[in-house]
């Protein structure tokens, strides 16, 4: 399961340690799993699940060493009966575990954004999420800011081997898609033809984003610019220059190429995300038990 570190302009636990998250769920994510299987090979309901989590502050009030542990399944949740099959568990485990991605991806002990609920069915983040191996670092749309101005950034796949700016393309099934130019392609769905921009053109722009920042920062890590579409065919006589065209036809290829990858996740990774992450705008408010906890010290200071 790809690591969700950025979605759109939401604020993230990565960003407030980019080298510890990442080790951290992949950590748990064995565990739990492990804890769901032998429940299930035993017949029992779920019970005792857990995300830990350790707090930033150990020595705060009793409300947030509570925060420590994190319940991974509702109480609600608790009497469920698990699926019959161990495919069919994987999948419930899963659909559970992407609810929890999106916990880390949309606060963290102190703040919280409000998120639209869209992305919470949104099948192409599900997708990147559930069908990428753990070292994967997903950035969905990530909000970059430049020069005091918002940009949308496109779709970044960042591996231990280095980083994949990816245009989704997916029309109708029965649409051709030509890549006639730099500038617009075609697209024919055999009663209609079009010309659009060319998605060349947004990926360019978020390459140069990403080079920008890894130069500030002194880093050195592959970028790659990867258009993809599972259900059209693309016809590319000759891909412009370090970009990758996966139409329906490469798409397997491509796609077993990527959950092929072994590896642990790397510095040179971690290095790069991280510095991406300091560039992405984050919107978000204080959660209300740390607004009253700050309350508290203030008083307790002032009395003092």
């Amino acid at each position: 399961m790809a690591q969700l570190i950025k979605l759109q302009n939401y604020i993230t636990r990565y960003e407030w340690d980019m080298y510890r998250y990442p080790s951290q769920f992949i950590r748990l994510k064995q565990d739990n799993w492990k804890k769901l299987h032998y429940l299930w090979s035993n017949q029992e309901p779920i019970s005792n699940i857990t995300m830990e989590e350790e707090s930033p502050k150990k020595n705060k009030w009793n409300f947030l060493r509570k925060r420590e542990k994190e319940t991974f399944f509702d109480e609600s949740e608790r009497e469920e009966t698990l699926p019959n099959t161990e495919e069919g568990l994987k999948h419930y485990f899963l659909d559970y575990i992407v609810q929890f991605q999106f916990k880390w991806a949309t606060s963290t002990l102190s703040n919280v954004s409000f998120v639209e609920r869209k992305y919470h069915t949104d099948e192409l983040l599900h997708y990147f999420l559930k069908r990428f191996p753990d070292t994967y670092l997903l950035m969905y749309y990530p909000i970059f800011e430049i020069r005091n101005a918002p940009v949308e950034g496109e779709i970044m796949l960042i591996s231990p081997i280095g980083i994949e700016i990816i245009y989704v393309l997916e029309e109708s099934p029965n649409t051709i898609i030509s890549a006639s130019d730099e500038r617009s392609w075609v697209f024919d769905n055999g009663d209609q033809t079009t010309k659009k921009l060319s998605p060349i053109f947004a990926l360019k722009r978020t390459e140069k984003i990403i080079k920008g920042i890894m130069e500030k920062h002194h880093i050195s890590f592959p970028i790659h610019k990867v258009v993809l579409s599972r259900t059209n065919l693309i016809n590319c006589l000759s891909a412009p220059y370090k970009t990758r065209i996966v139409g329906k036809h490469e798409y397997d290829s491509w796609f077993q190429e990527k959950r092929s990858l072994i590896s642990p996740l790397k510095n040179g990774q971690l290095k790069s995300a991280e510095a991406l992450l300091k560039h992405c705008q984050s919107s978000y408010v204080k959660r209300p038990e740390w607004e009253e906890e700050d309350s508290t010290s203030f008083m307790m200071e002032d009395e003092d």
